[in-house]
């Protein structure tokens, strides 16, 4: 049990560092592996920046709750769905109402 729990926290290093970078440099990782289509620098619209972010953001929250719910009771998955649900309607609302 805490051996898979060590795994799952080496694994998920990597992964956490991409939604960072995801975060802070939403051009880049947009274009990442893309940037060959282009003759010339690409113009990003700024809603596609603002969901790069907002869509990093919901994976750094929901991706820990979603990996230790499976190591833990089967009740508290159902507790951390309805709250990752709750937080991607809250942010959803929070960052698309902006104009």
């Amino acid at each position: 049990m805490v051996g898979e729990i060590v795994l799952a926290v080496i694994f998920m290093i990597p992964l956490y560092a991409f939604f960072i970078w995801t975060y802070n440099c939403p051009e880049e990782s947009f274009l990442f592996g893309r940037r060959w289509k282009y003759q010339e620098e690409s113009e990003i619209s700024p809603y596609v920046v603002r969901y790069m972010k907002f869509v990093s953001i919901v994976a750094m929250i929901s991706t820990p709750i979603v990996i230790f719910s499976f190591f833990l009771k089967q009740s508290f998955f159902g507790l951390a769905l309805m709250a990752f649900m709750l937080v991607i309607i809250v942010g959803a609302v929070l960052i698309f109402s902006k104009s």
